[in-house]
């Protein structure tokens, strides 16, 4: 069982920047492929970015160039770095794990509960 839990999320204006953590407990975080999704209101989850063991990286065309996905293994973190943030980026950002996963998952078997991210001036 893999626990997640997210921080970093809040109001900020358009053109902004916002850095987002996701706190993972377990010894083999390192083994996980790990994700960031977003949903926005009245619309379907997301994927935003992945990122696998390997360091392998993957970002939904929306925010390519924008946000940036890393991980520290050695502190069991997750964070995506958002930069230039949009309206449409407002959502409530949610981090991911699995075992099996790779850059183009279909799905994650691990999540957390979410952190809301509000665009707007």
């Amino acid at each position: 069982q893999v626990q997640l839990v997210e921080s970093g999320g809040g109001l900020v204006q358009p053109g902004g920047s916002l850095r987002l953590a996701c706190a993972a407990s377990g010894s083999i975080f390192r083994l996980y492929t790990m994700g960031w999704y977003r949903q926005a209101p009245g619309k379907e989850r997301e994927l935003v970015a992945v990122i696998t063991s390997r360091g392998i990286t993957n970002y939904a065309d929306a925010v390519r160039g924008r946000f940036t996905i890393s991980r520290d293994n050695t502190g069991n973190t997750l964070y995506l770095q958002m930069n230039s943030l949009k309206p449409e980026d407002t959502a409530v950002y949610f981090c991911t794990a699995d075992p099996l996963a790779g850059p183009s998952p279909n799905g994650m078997l691990y999540w957390g509960k979410g952190t809301l991210v509000t665009v707007s001036s």
